[in-house]
């Protein structure tokens, strides 16, 4: 692994994030879509969107060794010598990366693969390190996957549709599978804390995270600071190692259990806009924790339409709500728009706010 001086880590430390008291309690009311076939699971997502932005998926069809072949080709690249996968890197956005989350000076303890789900949206740099040095096994593994993964996709947005009582079934799932969508890929790798202390470890070994101290004597790294996911959606399927949390709409921080054969679905900035707000996206992070053994892998795929795609709130959705006195709650603005805005700001930023239109 790569580090970073004991003067870098002594002042990220810092971070507004250790102040935050760590959950004390695994949150097990997630919601389970036992069956997405079921004829009560539309709404059982829907009323899931609208408590949690977040709900998680059972038989869900995609098949168990879809997802360890991936898994598998994924821990065997992240356990590659640094200087070969830093042949990938920096991420432009795509490509490999380390530590920096974005531009804007948000860290973690992470390494990632962020991937497009189009070859053709990728710079040539980063498609020559796909086609190069990830090899043809991990290749197939991954396309493999994500077309599995994008099935569900569209399964889940036409079911909250449903659940919405839309007529046109895929209004949002046309979106994400438009041949022109900005969708894409990432893989986190958050490897185990060592037993030393953070100044102790050399630069060839160690990835920087902020430290939260819990008042136990236990050490917990930011792996991926809080933040919302600006696309519509995001699924994601995680090792049995545990770290993530969200955050309910009162504020408290919940750890969810992890679950490798379920897949979580969040709520994204975009799909609270297309809702006027009746959906609202949740704000989640990871802690790596010190009693973690294993390194914690998740993948996660971001269904997000075209660039030019014009986003606002529903018309079907916008004109129930008027009748009862609504308005759109924010402003008119495509994909590409909100994306660019989003990506110049802290993980943290209340990214919508910019777009929200004053009562």
């Amino acid at each position: 692994m790569v580090g970073l001086p004991k003067s870098a880590l002594d002042h990220l430390g810092a971070s507004p994030i250790g102040t935050r008291k760590s959950p004390t309690n695994s949150f097990d009311g997630v919601p389970d879509v036992v069956d997405l076939s079921a004829a009560d699971a539309c709404f059982r997502i829907v009323r899931a969107c609208e408590e949690y932005g977040f709900f998680k998926v059972v038989k869900h069809g995609v098949p168990p060794e879809v997802s360890a072949r991936l898994e598998e080709e994924a821990f065997g690249f992240f356990g590659l010598p640094q200087d070969v996968k830093e042949e990938g890197g920096p991420p432009d956005p795509f490509g490999y990366g380390t530590r920096m989350i974005g531009l804007n000076g948000d860290v973690g303890w992470v390494e990632f693969l962020l991937l497009p789900t189009d070859r053709g949206n990728a710079s040539e740099k980063a498609n020559s390190f796909f086609h190069g040095c990830l090899g043809e096994s991990f290749r197939r593994a991954m396309e493999e996957y994500t077309a599995r993964v994008k099935e569900l996709t569209v399964e889940v947005l036409e079911l909250i549709a449903e659940g919405l009582g839309i007529k046109e079934r895929d209004v949002l799932s046309s979106m994400a599978m438009d041949e022109r969508n900005d969708g894409c890929f990432r893989m986190n790798h958050y490897p185990p804390l060592k037993s030393k202390a953070p100044h102790e470890h050399s630069e060839s070994d160690t990835m920087l995270g902020s430290t939260m101290n819990t008042g136990d004597g236990r050490r917990n790294l930011v792996g991926f600071g809080e933040h919302t996911d600006p696309q519509i959606i995001s699924v994601l399927r995680s090792n049995d190692t545990a770290g993530l949390e969200i955050r309910l709409r009162d504020g408290r921080w919940v750890s969810v259990p992890s679950d490798q054969s379920s897949f979580f679905v969040c709520v994204g900035d975009t799909l609270q806009v297309l809702t006027n707000g009746r959906l609202r996206s949740v704000k989640h992070r990871v802690l790596v924790h010190d009693v973690n053994e294993r390194a914690r892998l998740s993948m996660i795929y971001f269904g997000s339409p075209a660039r030019d795609k014009k986003i606002s709130p529903l018309p079907w959705l916008l004109k129930s709500e008027e009748e009862q006195g609504g308005k759109s709650m924010y402003k008119e603005f495509t994909w590409g728009e909100y994306k660019d805005s989003a990506y110049k700001t802290n993980l943290s930023h209340d990214r919508l706010s910019l777009f929200e239109i004053s009562p």
